[in-house]
């Protein structure tokens, strides 16, 4: 099967549920043949940029290394998965220009239910000082300003999320086929 390389950049609070989502979305692509590949912060950041600390300028060089990595793979006709809290706007884009086929998910739930979600404790570590510059808390988190598609994971299924992900990369021409299970829920 040829297909195309795209980058699909799930950004939003810690606990918003972007691996989650990500995980699902990944399933069904393996599940219809594709090849695709996963890049999650948490993961890299002990790979490849256990260097950084999160300061701006730190967080900025991580999204940038993500972002080298997600090209490679998109430009060798890979689907990437991206999931990385990426709290500024400025960033993100400068990743969207480099990368091209870029389809940024905003997987936007609220900070309260992000916070019940948080099965590390690490909102609660913020809250109580232990964690300095944690996004939401005491550092800012720019929410994207024309998502190419919003994930409201507080209001919908995670199954209802990633199929919106999986719809929207049939209807950019990223993907061709998609089972009876995600065509029928819409």
């Amino acid at each position: 099967m040829l297909q195309r390389g795209v980058t699909v950049w799930f950004t939003g609070l810690s606990s918003a549920g972007k691996t989650t989502v990500s995980r699902v979305v990944a399933s069904e692509l393996r599940s219809l043949g594709y090849q695709i590949e996963i890049l999650d912060d948490d993961l890299l950041r002990e790979n490849l940029s256990n260097d950084l600390g999160f300061s701006k300028a730190d967080r900025d060089e991580s999204i940038r290394r993500i972002g080298f990595v997600a090209t490679l793979l998109t430009r060798n006709n890979v689907i990437v998965l991206v999931c990385a809290i990426s709290p500024y706007r400025h960033i993100r884009e400068e990743v969207r220009n480099s990368i091209g086929n870029f389809i940024e998910v905003y997987v936007n739930a609220s900070l309260d239910i992000c916070e019940k979600r948080d099965i590390k404790g690490l909102y609660q570590k913020a809250r109580a000082g232990q964690i300095k510059n944690f996004t939401g808390i005491d550092d800012p988190y720019e929410p994207p300003l024309n998502p190419t598609l919003e994930c409201r994971t507080d209001l919908e299924t995670i199954e209802e999320s990633a199929n919106k992900v999986l719809l929207k990369m049939a209807e950019l021409g990223y993907i061709n086929a998609l089972s009876e299970k995600t065509n029928n829920l819409y």
